[in-house]
């Protein structure tokens, strides 16, 4: 019983530290917004709110924020479903091979990688200057600075969080099911999709609500690649900061992409079913 005690204390001194991290680093951060949404010199106002809700412009930056996350989810959940499943149906080390050119990316800086895709994607860069070198195109094509560019360099960014959370739940279906499905007449497509795809949907919501949401506070890459008519949330945040020095209204905006974020997490996690998401 004494053992028991000192081990329960024990726990209980180590989580000491972790939790003054997330306090100081994390939690209090958190609240200075949210006060800063609701109060400036004169006290308590809801005025930003309001000329966030009265102000199409916002409405027009808040909507091409979720139509770039939703493309690169999508996109980043295509390119990925293909690779996580090839992953499960080679050897180990293939699997460690492949696994290691998809981390590459992960370990490269954002900055580096964006003027990487730059460099591919600008109208004499190396993309335009193969294509119209091989006679497919007479122009230049614009690749930058809409939301293809967008589209492109933050997908790049994705790809390992989605095959991650896919590959993780793909390794435990059992692969016995597809083969009884098989036995039973079914070809080997009913049996993907009736059997396998089913099976794979926890690792498909969580790679997607991880994309999306990591996709919403997108900064570098779209200042970057995109334009004047892609300018995201991160960016409007980053200006009313830097630039007007209007951080009540910066922090009203930080608020909302908070309560977007906990709005989708919470119908997911309802409409799904699902106990946990990562």
């Amino acid at each position: 019983m004494k053992n028991k005690y000192l081990r329960d204390k024990s726990a209980f001194f180590l989580l000491i530290l972790p939790t003054l991290f997330l306090l100081v680093f994390m939690f209090y951060p958190l609240l200075r917004i949210i006060g800063l949404s609701f109060y400036d010199s004169t006290g308590f106002t809801g005025q930003y709110f309001h000329e966030i809700f009265t102000n199409s412009m916002y409405y027009q930056v808040i909507l091409i924020t979720l139509r770039t996350a939703v493309t690169v989810t999508l996109v980043s959940l295509l390119m990925a479903y293909p690779i996580a499943y090839f992953m499960t149906k080679i050897s180990a080390r293939g699997r460690s091979l492949v696994m290691l050119l998809v981390m590459i990316p992960f370990w490269t800086s954002f900055l580096v990688r964006t003027y990487a895709w730059m460099a591919l994607l600008q109208t004499n860069g190396i993309i335009n200057q193969f294509l119209l070198n091989i006679h497919l195109i007479k122009e230049p094509l614009q690749l930058m600075y809409n939301s293809v560019g967008v589209t492109i360099g933050m997908v790049h960014v994705m790809i390992p969080y989605m095959v991650l959370s896919l590959y993780s739940v793909m390794e435990k279906i059992d692969t016995n099911l597809v083969m009884a499905a098989k036995n039973l007449g079914a070809n080997s497509a009913v049996s993907f999709f009736e059997v396998y795809l089913p099976l794979s949907i926890p690792g498909v919501i969580s790679g997607s609500v991880l994309v999306f949401v990591l996709s919403i506070g997108f900064y570098i890459t779209p200042a970057l690649l995109g334009g004047s008519d892609n300018t995201m949330i991160a960016q409007l945040i980053q200006t009313q900061v830097s630039k007007l020095l209007n951080w009540n209204l910066a922090a009203a905006i930080a608020v909302i992409v908070l309560i977007i974020t906990m709005v989708i997490i919470a119908v997911v996690k309802k409409a799904f079913h699902l106990e946990k998401l990562f």
